[in-house]
């Protein structure tokens, strides 16, 4: 459709992304390659692959990406990430988490090894050039965080540089004694478009206005947005000293009350660290006026639950639902164009808005 993007650098001057980026079908087509194939994605917790299962198929941003992948483990307890999909003629190889020696495809009986490798494929002896390297299966890129596994499709940027940036602050916390709490973690739907809710989620600035009890917890004043090239973190600070971090002296921020560590990252993930664990929020377009937002916790400390900055979270969710679907229906308006952003308030949404203009246009 031709649309450019140009997000000013000084946001002084800048103008955010204009109504028809949320509105147009085009543009949401447009955002699975040019941002999503070129991310990172969180495809789950490594104990997708105990109790003696070597083998785990899921789906990438199932109706939206709906890429067909497979986790499996080798003999020497080495991770891979592979397509599920046969290189014959595309059928999927694994339909559920098993434990099995050969990947062996149940159409003609193409055989792969657990990483990937070709092996075997009945009635091809006659073949000329075969089988070639784009006969094995397809092996995405793979980082570890502590128990927590990415994977990205043509990834753009490398992920480890996020991990390290974010480990800065909360490095010393032990991720792999973090317990997922399934009590705790739902599924949300919002009827509004992804990058909507990510824009609400990039900035503080709504908090007094939005969130009587956050607001309460958290000393406004103090709020601050520390950039990254494709992350940003906001600091929330308590407005008491009870559920605080307990931050080593060697820390950056030691001797401030920090209430929650907010880590965003581009373009659709959120990991809040509180006190009493981690909240992450996995943003999943569905359509351009719908989206999935998954909250997975994980407690570190359940004496903690409940208390600051890091309770309420389903208040705080169905609250800042209210006003992104508000936003979707105000964006329709042919009488919206585009709104400015606030110096002080709203670093992380320009962020986020030079980096979607970035990648579109490029």
């Amino acid at each position: 459709m031709g649309l450019h993007f140009n997000i000013d650098k000084d946001i002084r001057k800048a103008e955010t992304l204009p109504a028809e980026f949320y509105r147009s079908p085009e543009v949401f087509e447009s955002l699975k390659k040019k941002v999503f194939y070129g991310s990172w994605q969180w495809i789950g917790h490594h104990d997708v692959l105990e109790n003696d299962k070597n083998a785990h198929p899921f789906i990438l941003l199932d109706h939206f990406l709906t890429e067909p992948m497979l986790l499996t483990r080798d003999g020497n307890s080495q991770l891979h990430c592979l397509t599920n999909v046969c290189t014959h003629r595309g059928n999927l190889l694994v339909d559920h988490a098993c434990q099995t020696k050969k990947l062996v495809c149940g159409y003609h009986g193409r055989r792969f090894a657990i990483d990937g490798t070709f092996e075997h494929m009945p009635e091809f002896k006659e073949s000329l050039d075969f089988p070639r390297p784009c006969d094995s299966l397809h092996e995405f890129p793979l980082r570890h965080w502590g128990p927590f596994l990415f994977a990205g499709l043509k990834p753009i940027f490398d992920f480890q540089t996020v991990i390290n940036a974010m480990d800065e602050r909360i490095g010393f916390l032990q991720l792999n004694d973090f317990k997922w709490d399934k009590s705790r973690s739902k599924d949300y739907f919002v009827d509004a478009h992804w990058a909507l809710y990510c824009d609400n989620y990039l900035e503080g600035f709504h908090i007094p206005f939005v969130h009587e009890d956050l607001d309460a917890a958290l000393d406004y004043g103090n709020y601050d947005t520390v950039l990254h090239e494709y992350m940003n973190l906001q600091i929330g600070y308590a407005q008491g000293s009870e559920t605080i971090f307990d931050l080593p002296k060697n820390h950056i921020d030691h001797g401030k009350k920090i209430a929650a560590y907010y880590y965003w990252v581009f373009p659709n993930m959120m990991f809040n660290f509180y006190p009493w664990g981690l909240s992450m929020n996995l943003v999943q377009p569905l359509a351009p006026d719908r989206t999935k937002v998954s909250f997975l916790s994980f407690v570190r400390d359940a004496s903690l639950l409940d208390k600051g900055a890091g309770s309420g979270l389903d208040k705080v969710e169905l609250e800042d639902e209210a006003v992104v679907q508000g936003v979707q229906k105000g964006v329709r308006s042919h009488f919206y164009q585009a709104g400015r952003f606030s110096p002080t308030r709203e670093k992380g949404v320009h962020h986020f808005h030079r980096l979607l203009a970035s990648f579109l246009n490029a």
